[in-house]
């Protein structure tokens, strides 16, 4: 597992306020995020098998 570079900014009493990542870590974190809404949004839809799937992918011409 690859560790994190965060750095935090601190009020002036030390209390952690803000988080800074780098820019790839932040785009993964927000692509996960993503990745989960849809999942959720998704939650009630009919599962499809794998030989369904290749049947739609290859009728409209994505495969």
């Amino acid at each position: 597992m690859k560790t994190i570079q965060e750095q935090f900014i601190v009020n002036g009493k030390g209390k952690k306020t803000g988080v800074i990542l780098p820019i790839a870590e932040y785009r993964r974190i927000m692509e996960d995020l993503h990745d989960l809404a849809v999942i959720a949004e998704r939650r009630e839809e009919k599962a499809i098998s794998m030989t369904e799937m290749k049947k739609r992918l290859k009728k409209n011409d994505a495969v």
